[in-house]
């Protein structure tokens, strides 16, 4: 492992270090299978056991599509949670913050499979991820599972996966229904022109298709409010070249294969038929300002009666909302997270 102790632009915390866990002869749900699936790592704090052996103060933390566990290491993120004093505590808590299968330095269809790289889906990152604990790191129990947007999409299945596996749930903008109406849309906007883009050569391009700009502009629409996008943008010429920027530094940073898979993974996300699975308390945390997730359409208010220790905030809509990216703007939701963890028992 290599060993650091400061993240996000030098917010000192507790040891950090990342590292690199094999799984051999991986089979994923669709049947297809990869010799070598490669799962990187980040972790902060030391794990500790109580006198029965128990890990007690491990804390699973998932990051968002697209994103990476580095991604989390940012002062408005791990600053707010992870430092001295903070309800994650490095010092306290053993902090595992992994990049999903085909995100960050895991393997991803841009290490030379490109498209022929196994086609994955939420419940393969969620099966490689409980592995990678118990198998890679000797983790057979989680203080909590959280996780941003898809991280989020990711907790629920957590809960009804390995009920037993962890003291309580923080899912941050996820409902827990499947990818359907709007949400579907602009996912399918995004995969479609990719896919249908001749640059794209079947996967096989020598560089980026021009339709990776199209999907780094429809992120760019999805991520934030309206109001905020007036405060930056109000006039025309203000307008594109804000876009402009924004989008040509995404650009810079993704692969068209990457995105195309990352957003294609979502077609088999769908808690709501077992939901009743859930035993660990669970907060769930939206935002009166994410277009992704509205919170009108009533899917939370519906869904979570069948959850028996669920629970829901709305933040409303304030001055420091910043949309679907409120998520990771955590000084103004931590308070949750306290409370959580003052009300989960042990189990």
């Amino acid at each position: 492992m290599e060993q650091s102790d400061s993240v996000g632009g030098g917010a000192q915390l507790a040891p950090h270090a990342e590292g690199e866990f094999l799984l051999h002869n991986f089979q994923f749900a669709s049947g297809e299978r990869l010799s070598e699936l490669r799962l990187h790592y980040h972790t902060l704090g030391r794990p500790c056991r109580d006198p029965q052996g128990v890990l007690r103060n491990a804390v699973l933390v998932l990051h968002g599509t697209g994103g990476s566990g580095a991604h989390l290491l940012v002062p408005e993120f791990a600053g707010e949670l992870f430092g001295p004093g903070q309800p994650l505590d490095a010092s306290e808590y053993f902090i595992l913050l992994p990049d999903a299968i085909g995100h960050g330095r895991s393997s991803r269809p841009s290490d030379g499979l490109r498209a022929r790289f196994p086609r994955f889906g939420y419940r393969d990152m969620v099966v490689a991820q409980h592995r990678l604990l118990t198998e890679g790191l000797g983790i057979d129990h989680l203080r909590l599972v959280m996780g941003t947007s898809m991280g989020g999409m990711h907790t629920w299945v957590w809960g009804e996966d390995y009920p037993d596996f962890m003291d309580a749930l923080l899912p941050l903008a996820a409902l827990p229904t499947q990818i359907c109406a709007r949400n579907r849309v602009w996912r399918r906007i995004i995969i479609d022109a990719i896919r249908t883009d001749p640059d794209w050569c079947g996967g096989d391009y020598q560089r980026q298709p021009r339709s990776l700009r199209i999907a780094a502009q429809i992120m760019f629409l999805m991520g934030s409010n309206p109001v905020l996008r007036w405060q930056q943008m109000p006039t025309l010429s203000e307008s594109d070249a804000f876009l402009d920027a924004a989008v040509d530094s995404a650009v810079a940073q993704l692969d068209a294969n990457d995105t195309l898979y990352q957003f294609d993974a979502s077609r088999d996300y769908d808690p709501g038929p077992r939901l009743e699975r859930i035993r660990a308390p669970l907060l769930v945390l939206t935002w009166a300002d994410d277009l992704i997730n509205p919170p009108e359409i009533g899917v939370l208010q519906r869904e979570l009666a069948r959850v028996a220790h669920g629970r829901a905030v709305e933040l409303p809509f304030s001055a420091a909302s910043r949309g679907h990216e409120s998520q990771m703007l955590a000084a103004g939701w931590k308070h949750h997270l306290l409370q959580l963890l003052h009300d989960a028992p042990r189990r």
